[in-house]
């Protein structure tokens, strides 16, 4: 009988261990994720814009430049709003070399009001990959969010796209001009 006895006190100290963890739990989950960074809701398009490689000629800053599709346009100075991007991603740019990512894109789907016909010889080229609709509109998020009108690149800024230290970096890196070598480099003495 006396095992009977100490059951019912070792089950109820159990139950009493449970109950507070499911207490405290929340408490420590609620409290991690107050400290813990908010994910930024662009980085899916960050993702897209390095997979389908668009740095291949916006480079990483989309600032442009030359590329394997040509002189690529500075999305950091582009006018466009967000549908337009959209568009120019799902579409291309025809009698450029900005390809196209739309399956069906001027065949099931008219773009810029044309369809692969009336295209013709400024038909767009196909980009390397095929994109969803989502991810066009997740590409040109984060065009918006992080690219257009942000000025020249800075380190951060690269430090942010590369997620780490980078040497590709190193050019944005500004150093700070010892007096002495100014004097020196402009021939004026102080």
């Amino acid at each position: 009988m006396m095992i009977f006895n100490r059951f019912p006190t070792a089950v109820g100290v159990l139950l009493a261990i449970v109950v507070a963890l499911n207490f405290s739990m929340p408490t420590a989950v609620y409290g991690q994720s107050a400290q813990a960074p908010a994910t930024d809701p662009t980085n899916a398009g960050k993702a897209v814009f390095s997979r389908a490689n668009c740095v291949g000629c916006h480079k990483w800053h989309g600032n442009g430049g030359g590329g394997y599709g040509g002189d690529a346009l500075s999305l950091r100075k582009t006018e466009m709003t967000r549908d337009q991007i959209i568009e120019t991603v799902g579409c291309g740019r025809p009698g450029t070399g900005m390809p196209f990512f739309m399956r069906g894109a001027y065949d099931e789907v008219k773009c810029h009001d044309m369809n692969r016909q009336d295209a013709g010889a400024q038909m767009p080229p196909e980009g390397g990959t095929f994109l969803r609709p989502k991810d066009i509109e997740a590409v040109a998020d984060y065009v918006i969010a992080h690219i257009k009108g942000a000025g020249e690149p800075t380190y951060a800024e690269c430090l942010t796209f590369f997620s780490s230290t980078s040497r590709v970096c190193d050019v944005y890196k500004t150093e700070p001009q010892n007096p002495d070598r100014a004097t020196a480099n402009t021939g004026k003495d102080q």
